[in-house]
């Protein structure tokens, strides 16, 4: 009560005299010009504009275009209220509870449109900001002046905002300065910004390994002791943030940049187990290196595919479990599936739409080792057998499988029926005599008629 009270007398004042620490830098100095802008985005900001407000592009896709990097997102960032950005466009949705924001279409485009944010430091007392018992932040709803919006941004190389008609960044932070040195620097004291929001650690990590930078030492300083707020996120948050990561083209990178800061225990099993198990960080190592592979080729990838790689020695071993326990095959195979799931769906919210995908793919591994009688031909047409094939690929890979297995399959794919027939291998006997006792004993030769 008395700190509310202290911020409401004095608080507006000292914001009133504080010296702005903006730069204005113009095009002939970061060389950022109109023209690499989205389409949509210039036309998001040009109608803000002529309305007569405020509209910057702002965060990442400004960052990228500095790293001459090609944006996956243009957002936009105004001083008008989410109402009047609305009114402005005809193909245009408010969205959100935690904070509102706009998006507006145009044809296959989406541009995500924000107001400027309080920072908070003026609006503690204020109802629609409000935090938990550990200082983290669960309602901010706060409009605010632009060099608010940037204070509360996480990291400097994101607190930039460039206005496509002057051609001009407005830098309140030193970002550009840091994209230059490569360094990924908080803005305000680290430990309370991560209080305010934990998964900005998992951020600062993802960040550092998809841009090759260094994380500045103050930001890294409160990780190892905070590390234990996570614990706080609800799973759904963790899953974004961690597909996120494993999704940024630079997803191996990003695991040992997790290791490194310490954030790895309990999020996922294989960041428990990745290069303390050499089986298991062969075989992830290969998912990874293969995931960054496709994404930097932009070829589509599965996050069930992706999570079944991950996921899967940690079911080899309670598998393993079931089945010294004394418990039969095919049962024991299904409920360690579920059990693996169920708990890592209590740390990270791995979407149960994907549980059908990652079991078939699974499953299929056994039958991948049946190379003879009709079992081959029954596997081909499989709606899964492509995943499941490529999947046997990555454990030929890391060494679990033999390779000469992988190369069967893949010439048995493409072969001839006849090549095919010649490729199965020979029935095994146990197989070959449990038939014949299924069919009956084989039919004696009729007698010879009696002269």
């Amino acid at each position: 009560m008395i700190a509310r009270l202290i911020k409401r007398v004095f608080g507006k004042k000292t914001a009133a005299t504080k010296k702005s620490r903006l730069q204005r830098i113009p095009l002939a100095q970061h060389g950022l010009a109109r023209e690499r802008i989205l389409p949509c985005a210039l036309k998001v900001t040009d109608t803000l504009q002529q309305g007569g407000y405020a509209a910057f592009i702002v965060g990442g896709a400004v960052r990228d275009l500095l790293l001459n990097k090609t944006p996956k997102d243009f957002d936009v960032a105004t001083d008008a209220t989410p109402e009047q950005v609305k009114a402005l466009f005809r193909r245009s949705r408010i969205i959100g509870r935690r904070f509102r924001l706009v998006h507006v279409m145009c044809g296959a485009d989406t541009i995500e449109v924000s107001t400027f944010r309080s920072n908070g430091l003026l609006t503690d007392e204020d109802d629609d900001r409000a935090t938990d018992a550990t200082g983290r932040i669960v309602r901010d709803n706060v409009f605010g002046s632009q060099e608010d919006d940037a204070e509360r941004r996480d990291f400097t190389v994101n607190a930039l905002y460039y206005d496509p008609t002057s051609q001009e960044i407005w830098d309140y932070r030193g970002g550009v300065a840091d994209i230059k040195q490569k360094t990924l620097r908080m803005i305000g004291d680290p430990a309370t910004r991560y209080r305010e929001d934990p998964v900005r650690m998992l951020r600062a990590a993802r960040f550092a390994a998809k841009l090759d930078f260094r994380i500045d030492e103050a930001t890294r300083a409160p990780v190892a002791e905070l590390a234990e707020l996570l614990d706080n996120v609800p799973p759904s948050r963790l899953f974004d943030e961690m597909l996120k990561l494993l999704l940024s083209g630079h997803a191996l990178r990003g695991v040992h940049q997790l290791r490194a800061e310490g954030l790895h225990h309990g999020v996922l099993p294989l960041l428990d187990s990745l290069l303390d198990v050499p089986e298991s960080e062969r075989f992830i190592t290969a998912a990874l290196h293969n995931t960054d592979l496709r994404v930097q080729a932009d070829k589509p990838v599965s996050p069930a595919f992706l999570f079944a790689t991950l996921l899967w020695h940690e079911l080899q071993t309670e598998y393993a479990q079931r089945i010294a326990a004394g418990e039969k095959p095919s049962p024991a195979m299904f409920e360690a599936m579920d059990a693996v799931l169920d708990r890592q769906r209590a740390r990270l919210a791995v979407p149960r739409r994907l549980d059908g995908t990652m079991k078939e793919i699974w499953t299929l591994q056994p039958r991948f080792e049946q190379r003879s009688g009709s079992r081959p031909y029954r596997l081909l047409p499989h709606p899964r057998f492509r995943a499941g094939y490529d999947f046997l690929l990555l454990r030929g890979q890391s060494g679990e499988v033999a390779q000469s297995l992988c190369d069967w399959w893949t010439d048995f794919q493409d072969a001839s029926d006849d090549v095919r027939a010649s490729m199965l291998l020979p029935e095994p006997v146990a197989q070959a005599k449990r038939k014949r006792r299924r069919r009956g004993p084989k039919p004696a030769s009729p007698s010879a008629p009696e002269a």
